[in-house]
């Protein structure tokens, strides 16, 4: 099982980098902070010179604030101009992205930013170098792809709720104590203290998907530490687990009727076409040209999911698409192994773990197998192709969990804050627009400033549109507001 709220870079994210320990400067090392040389692990080389990593240590609850510590891993790169506004934080999504290996793929798009900005982002806690959990090993996972996520029968919704109860327990197992602090509201303490030792009165911050929700709950809990802060793919605020199933359904099918469209065909009819598809794959799973693999219904949904994050791929999905319809399922599971991170080799990434650890510790709703059950029309009404996958996935995404959820919705009212520019994008499948608008007004009135992209992918900034980025950098760089409600076309 996969929620799908991460953002598209997450796929083909490099390897984690580990942090350096050497070679800080005299005020870095009275904060806390020791900067040095990011080293490499795995197969991927270092970054540049131009980036350092440090660990920072901060409480593991943050109600003992002089109690246990963790390290979380950070890393940056110094502004290159003179005139420095301070630091921007970053984080990609997920929950469960690694911003110490992703600052450094993502840096050319916000290369204006690192103008005056250093450019900075960390592994919040349970992710990558920072405590990362991991629930199981590489041969459980994949042995778990014979696990149907649609259930049809009795005996496979039994084996649906067992695989999700064990994974609880490897999560239990490998995080001990961390697994009951890792919410959203943690990490957001955690993101005051980074401020903090790197010297900035105000946070300034830029969040993508999930960290559009970290940043609202920041602005909630320190609305006075606001500097310029930029959310861009926001998460619904007021959805809970099962509201942000359906608005992923919604999403995911908007965005699968564009691509219809693109291609000539009728929506209804190619949605009908796909979900057929679907069906006698879950009946009878296509052989993917790899040993000991075929291409599961879940898979090939997996694999419908990733191209519809970017426009760009969505020739990916037709010639995928069109193999599947001819019995060889090899195209859509290499797109599934890229969104599982699953190399050549069979070796997975955790980017899905620290997921789950996170949101089933921030979302208190636990849907029962009833309820879904009764959910499954209305799902199935919005979205033919990925309404019963989403359905199913608010019952078994944290059955029988080890620890009890925080809230049902996140708390972002943030008044008192500096303005914060809200970006929503018309076209977004995993985080539709709506939730946008529902940010900004939950802010609060003078706080949230909405701008609307008229675009299709999961996210804005960077994504081809001269107006979105211009109005982001002046607003970034120069504290320039702009109206609320502007568009771009």
């Amino acid at each position: 099982m996969t929620r799908f709220v991460r953002w598209t870079a997450l796929a083909v994210a490099s390897a984690l980098l580990a942090a350096g320990c050497s070679g800080g400067s005299s005020d870095d090392d009275k904060r806390g902070l020791s900067w040095g040389r990011c080293k490499a692990t795995g197969e991927a080389p270092a970054p540049s010179s131009d980036w350092q990593c440090a660990t920072l240590k901060v409480p593991l609850d943050w109600s003992k604030p002089d109690g246990e510590t963790i390290g979380l891993a950070l890393i940056r790169a110094k502004a290159r101009g003179d005139d420095r506004v301070g630091s921007l934080l970053f984080n990609f999504g997920g929950p469960g992205a690694s911003g110490v290996s992703m600052m450094p793929s993502y840096a050319p798009t916000v290369s204006s930013l690192g103008e005056r900005y250093d450019l900075v982002s960390w592994d919040p806690r349970g992710v990558g170098a920072s405590e990362g959990v991991r629930c199981r090993g590489d041969k459980e996972i994949q042995a778990a792809e014979s696990v149907d996520v649609t259930p049809d029968t009795p005996a496979e919704e039994k084996a649906f709720f067992q695989d999700a109860a064990d994974f609880g327990k490897g999560c239990q197992k490998d995080a001990g104590k961390l697994m009951a602090h890792v919410s959203t509201a943690d990490s957001a303490r955690d993101m005051d203290r980074i401020r903090e030792v790197l010297g900035d009165e105000k946070m300034h911050y830029f969040g993508i998907s999930y960290g559009t929700e970290l940043g609202g709950t920041y602005a909630h809990l320190f609305p006075k530490n606001v500097g310029r802060m930029t959310l861009d793919a926001v998460v619904d605020p007021g959805a809970d687990a099962v509201g942000h199933a359906r608005n992923q359904a919604r999403g995911f099918q908007r965005a699968l009727n564009g691509y219809l469209k693109s291609t000539g065909q009728d929506p209804a009819e190619g949605s009908r076409k796909i979900a057929d598809l679907l069906r006698r794959i879950d009946a009878r799973p296509l052989p993917a040209g790899t040993p000991g693999r075929k291409l599961t219904q879940t898979l090939a949904v997996t694999g419908i999911i990733l191209p519809l994050y970017s426009r760009d791929s969505w020739p990916t999905l037709t010639s995928a698409l069109d193999a599947a319809e001819r019995g060889d399922g090899s195209e859509l599971l290499t797109l599934a192994d890229r969104y599982n991170e699953r190399d050549p080799s069979g070796r997975y990434g955790t980017t899905t773990h620290a997921q789950r650890v996170i949101s089933c510790l921030d979302d208190r709703q636990r849907p029962t197998a009833a309820t879904t059950r009764k959910l499954l029309p209305q799902f199935e009404k919005i979205s033919p192709v990925f309404g019963t996958f989403l359905g199913w996935d608010t019952a078994g995404w944290c059955h029988d969990w080890p620890v009890p959820g925080q809230h049902d919705t996140p708390e972002v009212s943030a008044p008192g804050a500096a303005p914060v520019l809200v970006v929503g994008n018309t076209g977004d499948p995993a985080t539709p627009y709506e939730g946008a608008r529902r940010m900004a007004d939950e802010l609060g009135k003078g706080v949230g400033v909405m701008l609307t992209w008229r675009g299709e992918g999961h996210g804005a900034y960077g994504s081809g549109s001269d107006c979105v980025d211009s109005t982001v950098d002046a607003y970034l760089l120069d504290g320039s507001v702009p109206k609320d409600g502007k568009v771009c076309s």
